[in-house]
């Protein structure tokens, strides 16, 4: 019983975090072309990002072992292995948005200065 409530905590984690993963593809393929110069390197990071975000929800998800013991609620045991996940998977964004906000910044500042100077 506790190995099929901690496989379903697995399977909910990886389905949230391939929907984020698919939510953010497009818009950060975008950005990424945009900072890194070229659809190749952006494609890499793309990949780089999508597999942070897809396993790091799911290293959270397995420090969290259910138990069932008597009187235990499958529901309630799935959702605080959830909520590891879920905390992995907001790491891995704001660390994400973190990188990218500093290399967005840096590119700005440095085409103002190109501006200035021509």
């Amino acid at each position: 019983m506790v190995s099929i409530m901690f496989l379903a905590g697995l399977a909910v984690t990886m389905i949230i975090a391939l929907a984020i993963v698919g939510y953010l593809r497009a818009p950060l393929h975008g950005i990424l072309i945009e900072l890194c110069g070229n659809r190749e390197r952006a494609a890499f990071w793309v990949a780089f990002s999508n597999v942070t975000l897809a396993l790091l929800p799911l290293i959270f998800a397995m420090q969290f072992t259910p138990e069932a013991t008597p009187g235990t609620s499958i529901v309630l045991e799935i959702a605080a292995q959830l909520k590891w996940a879920l905390a992995g998977l907001l790491s891995a964004v704001v660390v994400l948005g973190w990188v990218l906000s500093k290399f967005i910044h840096l590119q700005s500042t440095g085409h103002q200065a190109l501006q200035k100077s021509a």
